[in-house]
């Protein structure tokens, strides 16, 4: 099975480094030095890590055969996509790869279905589960611990406890930085003329 586990950004230097949006918790594993990696485009590839280095907070990847700035930014946009055992998993519990996300019902606590997890998005800040609700609309739920509260891999569902408004837009609460008691009114006076 394939897995994006990142995305080629800028070239870096004049050397062929580029800079690359990592979308895996295992990048040590991942994109280490001597892996092997296919693309999309497929014609990219496959591309093989020759060096790997973290510089100001970003991951540096230079790949054999790629030498200079001009092949570096020829990479640019590319996906990077390893190949996994779909019977390996993660190392920490807490965490799921894709494929084993997909498909899940989606229901909440007290059983209520919502619909199906068809896809998932990487942000920077956080991962989205895209849920088709049964009458085919869309909802996106954050992959985060407080709305997410449960996956069950062994019955298939995901449990979300959702703020209102998340699911069902009328049980929405509008915030205002107004102070909605005072209604406009003229703030409080000390009772001292100045």
């Amino acid at each position: 099975m394939q897995l994006v586990v990142a995305r080629i950004g800028r070239a870096h230097g004049i050397k062929g480094e580029v800079t690359v949006e990592v979308r895996t918790d295992e990048p040590e594993l991942r994109l280490a030095p001597g892996a092997v990696l296919a693309t999309e485009p497929a014609t990219a590839g496959p591309l093989t890590i020759e060096t790997g280095r973290v510089h100001s907070g970003r991951l540096l990847l230079r790949f054999e055969g790629v030498r200079d700035r001009t092949a570096a930014e020829a990479l640019r946009n590319t996906l990077l996509i390893a190949e996994v055992d779909p019977a390996e998993l993660p190392e920490d519990p807490e965490e799921f790869y894709d494929h084993q996300l997909m498909d899940l019902d989606v229901v909440l606590a007290d059983g209520t279905e919502i619909g199906r997890i068809t896809e998932i998005t990487h942000l920077p800040s956080q991962d989205l589960f895209i849920v088709e609700r049964p009458d085919g609309s869309e909802v996106m739920i954050p992959f985060v611990e407080e709305i997410v509260t449960e996956i069950d891999l062994e019955e298939q569902r995901a449990v979300i406890t959702p703020p209102p408004g998340l699911i069902d837009e009328s049980q929405a609460v509008t915030a205002t930085s107004r102070d909605e008691a005072g209604d406009g009114d003229e703030a409080p006076h000390s009772g001292k003329d100045v």
